[in-house]
């Protein structure tokens, strides 16, 4: 009856894109109440078809919860650090789906050495993320026209990764 985490494949693009448009539709409806214009740029890349795409981009690791066989969430976490989606099916808000989400990409965030995560929040979903102990910069235009959060994490590395990856750059202090 958990909450189990897999990785996401274009498969799964038809089911995750419905959960995504209707996570921004019903569950950040604060956000664009009343802006029907902002609701629709807000959508227009949410189709299967780009969807599959990002799932499939060897540079992005896209993940998706699930319980009892049922979608519940995804998330995406590029190779630059940047966290452009991580959605909850509305209805299963406040049970882990997203803490655990977030939990997985911080976790191959590491694996990859990368030391800093950020991402783009509604404000709706701003607290979630500084919970989560992401710092919140202020306001910022999104790629949509939005106004919203940008917040950013430094990640502690595993000790035992960074010294099998070794120094990113040059050994100037040794």
């Amino acid at each position: 009856m958990g909450i189990d985490i897999r990785t996401a494949a274009p498969a799964d693009a038809v089911s995750a894109c419905a959960l995504l448009r209707r996570s921004i539709e019903l569950g950040c409806e604060a956000d664009h109440r009343d802006r029907p214009g902002l609701l629709d740029t807000w959508l227009g890349n949410k189709t299967p078809e780009n969807v599959g795409a990002w799932f499939a981009a060897p540079t992005n690791y896209a993940i998706v919860a699930e319980q009892d066989g049922k979608l519940l969430g995804l998330a995406l976490l590029t190779q630059a650090g940047k966290v452009p989606l991580c959605y909850v099916e509305p209805d299963a808000l406040r049970i882990g789906v997203g803490r655990s989400l977030l939990a997985a990409l911080e976790a191959q965030a590491r694996t990859w050495n990368i030391r800093k995560l950020h991402l783009h929040s509604p404000q709706s979903a701003a607290q979630f993320f500084e919970r989560h102990g992401y710092t919140n910069a202020g306001l910022e235009k999104s790629c949509f026209g939005m106004e919203s959060n940008l917040l950013w994490k430094a990640l502690d590395i595993d000790p035992a990764v960074a010294a099998k990856q070794g120094k990113r750059f040059c050994n100037c202090s040794q």
